[in-house]
């Protein structure tokens, strides 16, 4: 619904007038009506109501009752409603019947984020997986589509004597999800490759995740300008999946701690099934990294909600167990104090910044073996190997050589050992 282009920035905007509609069962969909229609201004349609009807399970043929039905028709008929978007996954056959007798188009929650999601992919690798989420989405659906896809269809070399449109769509549909995940298998074996040569050089990984729009891409940014690297920002605004793309950073400290920091897609409440395996070979990241920053909105009222969301969904990609550390972000909105014992910053105004980045690094670097190098003068370019990649706590020039107190990861320690003068140094 809204048109894009390649710095995130809307070129065009089609008008939509939505009406949105919930089914009420046994939990309250409050929240979820309200962060329907944040989806759908965020597709670019303006919400002009909302229905919701007290019902335990969908009715079959129409989701919703045959009296709301009609009600809805009438609702869309007076305020000149074209969409109807609705808070739950529909059937093919809802679909169908739901636009013949609403005559406007009928959208469910999934096909609204998939909509965001290929609106807003912008790498290759993004709009490859997108589309497979949409072409898993569509195939049991293809009845629900219109009723042009159960014509006979015609053709030579294409389809057999009598062969169904149907059928045919759905052998087409099936060719290109078999092409599209043999792409992503080939960019998941070069990410595979540049993991392994992160994982030899021993540099530690961090993920931002969290909720989306909870500020994970303006905290990236806010450290990335601690760090001296403003200008290798990425793309932020207020919205909701206003990233898609997984952008990786450098961020190395005073003291010569050097961290890859890696931006993630956020994640909803509902989120498509779909959605979540096309996107796993991204999100394998987030399995690899070695800490987890779990971005919070504790600003927003239902951030305990959205917490158990982003849980869930970290289970179910696998990285459950990974070691967190909870940063409850916008806490310049708030006027009492944060929840302990996670870091409560502001990516905004910087407050809390310092300590979230000391809190990172005393996790990634904990491991660190602290000791006493004596590089002889002829090994100068030891000397400024530890000067670039190690903490380093004094240099004293001695008569046999450079005396240099130092903090380095294990892999240095074991190319270095031959150089060691004592053990067990303190800073």
């Amino acid at each position: 619904m809204l048109k894009f282009n390649e710095n995130n920035e809307v070129i065009g905007k089609e008008a939509y007038r939505a009406v949105l509609v919930g089914l009420q069962g046994k939990d309250d969909i409050a929240y979820s009506m309200e962060e329907l229609a944040g989806l759908a201004e965020a597709a670019g349609a303006e919400v002009l109501g909302h229905m919701v009807q007290n019902l335990e399970k969908p009715v079959k043929a129409t989701f919703i009752g045959k009296g709301k039905v009609s009600e809805l028709a009438e609702m869309c008929k007076y305020m000149e409603a074209d969409t109807v978007i609705f808070n739950d996954e529909l059937s093919g056959i809802q679909l169908r019947n739901l636009e013949e007798l609403l005559c406007v188009r009928v959208v469910d929650r999934t096909m609204l984020i998939l909509d965001i999601f290929a609106a807003r992919a912008v790498s290759g690798e993004g709009k490859l997986q997108v589309e497979l989420a949409q072409l898993q989405y569509r195939l049991p659906r293809l009845t629900g589509f219109g009723k042009s896809l159960s014509r006979l269809g015609g053709g030579i070399g294409t389809r057999g004597p009598g062969e169904k449109k149907l059928e045919t769509d759905r052998r087409h549909v099936k060719k290109r999800m078999d092409d599209i995940r043999a792409e992503i298998v080939k960019i998941k074996s070069s990410r595979d490759v540049q993991r392994s040569k992160r994982e030899k050089s021993e540099i530690p990984v961090a993920a931002l995740v969290g909720y989306t729009n909870s500020g994970k891409s303006a905290i990236m940014n806010k450290l990335l300008e601690m760090t001296d690297k403003a200008e290798k920002a990425v793309f932020e605004e207020d919205m909701l999946f206003a990233t898609l793309d997984t952008a990786q950073r450098s961020i190395k400290t005073d003291n010569n701690n050097e961290f890859i920091l890696i931006d993630t897609v956020g994640f909803v409440s509902k989120l498509p099934h779909s959605l979540v395996n096309a996107f796993k070979a991204t999100l394998e990241e987030v399995k690899y990294a070695d800490l987890l920053l779990h971005i919070v909105d504790v600003s927003y009222e239902c951030h305990d909600f959205h917490i158990e969301v982003t849980e869930q969904v970290l289970k179910e990609i696998g990285a459950g167990g990974k070691e967190k550390l909870t940063v409850f972000n916008k806490v310049d909105l708030l006027q009492g104090e944060t929840a302990s014992p996670g870091v409560g910053v502001s990516a905004k105004t910087g407050a809390g910044m310092e300590s979230l980045l000391e809190r990172i690094t005393e996790k990634l670097f904990s491991g660190r073996i602290k000791t006493v190098f004596l590089i002889p003068y002829d090994k100068g370019g030891v000397s400024s190997y530890l000067c670039e990649k190690a903490e380093v706590f004094s240099m004293d020039y001695t008569e046999n050589g450079v005396r240099i107190s130092a903090c380095v990861a294990g892999a240095d320690y074991s190319r270095l050992k031959e150089y060691e003068q004592i053990q067990d140094c303190g800073k």
